[in-house]
């Protein structure tokens, strides 16, 4: 179960209706608390950080946030119950599901199998079914998003999915987890239902055999995988193998849609979309442990008799799981729009649960969401064809494919000599020329050829990235050791650091004369595409520890020392003080060690890496005049090699290795680092 920790100082006793008792996590944009209302309903609240709530692009996330969870109806999903995006304090109140991740359930008790993999099958494509009627695409569907309750499986953070709104804008901050993407997300193409499918599969695949589908010991090998390597569905029963198969197929055009999974799991025809009543025998079937399952002939659900439809006088079934008093309603009676597809025409909006339709401009994803089911991953039946004239088909179809097969093999071979194992170390000197920058399309495809890397990196920074000259460790700092986390995990054997200026970065990437830039990089609006940020560092101030300066305000009237950065003016806007001129921070360190100066301002981590190396006692006073966002910077339009990057950071905040990482470098100085993972950019 979760676990729920103690309010601390600061923390809300009330939000809304709802009285707080614990936190149930905190993320990268607010904090969830556990809370219950008067009516005994128990809700998980996710409230905005205090540093976001004057933030109107924050804001307007969170907005959306709440208008996609209220779009998608309560079929194996966590509803929202209440909320508050306009006060001084804003919420989501959803629904507290009291359950463990599927991917802590298997790895505690092993793979799933029999009814229990059929139910925790049925339930997860019940709501990737709801989610998709909502015009809404989940895109980060993985283990971890999958609670395992008493009542049966629940998908969960779909509130922070894309959102396809009413103009077609996609807007997102969830950028997928490795082993569950699908391949058009490491491409870079456009994402859709048909993304979500995939990561389903991947996903019961993990669940039926206690691994990760595509596992590696670095991304780059996780992504190779993916693009790649095909699952072993073997263990599987049918028809729930032919199913999971179709929704790992690599090209989106070939899976079928969630409609079409939950259709052919319940055994019934996938030709048409699945309905309310659908939806609800899916619930039904994924929370029902005491009742032993099985599909349903083809038709039961959906085909009810005229009579039973005229004398149905209720509303559908709760999808709470109870056992229906009376036929559900047929298609006829309520209303659903098609299911998804990404390769149909579009043919209307989508039906909202609420039996409003959703409108959005023409889109490959917009008729991803409206048109009917694709029935090629299932049989289905179609006129007749004489067997010869198949035939023909079929081999014309294939000779045509083996010879562009055959051509595109000649022209590679020409080009780069016969490829590799992925993994391997090629000389370059026989594959490609690794001085021109135009040789490999990616990063990652130069770190898979040769298991090299370039990395730019700061040398005038102590703590952070400074050049000692030592032999075999000219580098050291915290980007340092960030730099080399990020290249093990594209599977690099070999790297490299030089030395690059806040001048020649975007340059040097630009060129090819390094691969990647880790050098307190802050994200601009240049040509250079930025994975992460992989810290967020602010303006702050550095004073002696026990000099009697605890806030800005106690700065008032004392001598500030003034390099040439922007943070002297962030602490003049204030509070009044007195400028000394400065060359540089070096000379700042040395006058505030005399007490020539009382401050020194600047980025918080440059100051703690300053302080570090001193046998005084300093602290960073924690004002955060302003952001700085340090990112890791790309070659702009290496979108394969961003995506592996921002998964690299996102692991190392997940595993600890960036608390590690903080300490290890700035433990000397009262100095409290930002240890949330940061929100990051699209790439």
């Amino acid at each position: 179960m979760p676990q729920i920790s103690p309010l601390v100082a600061g923390d809300p006793a009330h939000l809304g209706s709802f009285r707080l008792s614990g936190r149930v996590g905190e993320g990268g944009q607010g904090i969830v608390y556990l809370g219950v209302n008067d009516k005994g309903e128990r809700a998980a609240i996710k409230l905005l950080h205090v540093k976001f709530s004057g933030d109107t692009i924050a804001r307007s996330r969170f907005a959306r946030e709440l208008k996609a969870a209220q779009r998608v109806a309560s079929f194996c999903t966590a509803r929202v119950i209440e909320a508050d995006l306009d006060g001084n304090t804003p919420y989501i109140a959803s629904e507290y599901i009291d359950g463990r991740p599927l991917r802590e359930i298997v790895e505690a008790d092993g793979p799933l199998t029999g009814t229990v993999l059929d139910r925790l099958a049925i339930g997860t494509a019940t709501a990737l079914t709801a989610i998709h009627h909502a015009a809404i695409v989940h895109r980060d569907f993985k283990p971890d998003n999958v609670l395992i309750a008493a009542d049966g499986p629940r998908v969960v953070d779909f509130g922070i999915a894309r959102i396809i709104d009413s103009t077609g804008t996609i807007t997102s901050r969830a950028i997928g987890t490795p082993a569950y993407m699908a391949p058009e997300q490491i491409a870079g193409d456009e994402v859709g239902p048909y993304t979500d499918v995939f990561s389903w599969g991947a996903t019961i695949a993990f669940a039926a055999t206690g691994k990760p589908a595509f596992e590696g010991k670095s991304i780059a090998v996780v992504l190779n995988r993916i693009l790649n390597h095909e699952v072993d569905v073997g263990m599987m029963p049918e028809p729930l193998r032919s199913v999971v198969r179709s929704a790992l197929a690599k090209s989106s055009a070939d899976r079928p849609s969630a409609d079409q999974i939950l259709l052919r799991l319940l055994g019934q025809p996938s030709t048409v979309g699945a309905s309310t009543a659908v939806l609800t025998r899916g619930v039904q079937v994924a929370s029902d442990d005491t009742t032993p399952f099985s599909r349903v002939s083809a038709g039961s659900i959906t085909d009810l008799p005229a009579r039973k439809e005229a004398a149905q006088t209720g509303p559908p079934p709760s999808p709470k799981g109870s056992t229906p008093t009376g036929p559900p309603p047929s298609p006829k009676s309520t209303p659903t729009g098609p299911p998804p597809s990404p390769k149909s025409t579009p043919t209307g909006p989508p039906p909202s649960p609420k039996g409003t339709a959703a409108t959005v401009s023409p889109s490959r994803n917009e008729a991803a969401l409206t048109t009917p089911p694709r029935e090629r991953p299932f049989p289905v039946t179609e006129p007749a064809v004489p067997a010869r004239s198949r035939r023909a088909k079929v081999w014309l179809a294939l000779g045509t494919a083996i010879i562009l097969l055959a051509a595109a093999a000649i022209a590679l071979v020409l080009k780069v000599g016969w490829p590799l194992a992925f993994g391997e170390e090629p000389d370059p000197s026989e594959t490609f020329d690794a001085q021109d920058p135009g040789a490999f399309a990616t990063v990652v495809d130069k770190v898979a050829q040769t298991g090299k890397i370039v990395i730019g990196v700061k040398g005038d920074l102590p703590g952070v990235g400074l050049e000692n000259g030592t032999p075999g460790d000219e580098f050291q700092g915290f980007d340092i050791d960030v730099a080399k986390r990020i290249a093990a995990e594209l599977g690099a054997k070999e790297t490299e650091f030089v030395r690059v200026s806040r001048d020649d970065r975007a340059s040097a990437l630009a060129d090819g004369s390094v691969d990647l830039v880790v050098a307190t990089y802050s994200v601009d609006k240049s040509e250079t595409q930025f994975a992460g940020p992989y810290y967020l560092a602010h303006r702050d101030v550095l004073v002696r520890a026990g000099s009697g300066i605890d806030s800005i305000d106690d700065l008032k009237g004392k001598k500030l020392c003034a390099p040439d950065s922007p943070s002297v003016g962030d602490v003049q806007d204030k509070v009044a003080v007195e400028p000394v001129g400065a060359t540089d921070y070096a000379v700042c360190m040395a006058m505030l060690k005399t007490g020539k100066v009382d401050a020194v301002p600047g980025d918080d981590l440059i100051l703690a890496g300053f302080a570090a190396r001193e046998n005084m006692r300093f602290k960073v006073l924690g004002a955060k005049l302003n952001n700085e966002r340090y990112a890791v910077g790309i070659r702009n339009g290496d979108v394969k090699t961003c995506k592996a990057v921002k998964a690299v950071i996102a692991d190392v905040y997940r595993t600890g290795f960036m608390k590690q990482l903080l300490t290890r470098h700035f433990a000397k100085v009262d100095f409290q680092p930002e240890l949330k993972v940061p929100a990051m950019e699209s790439c």
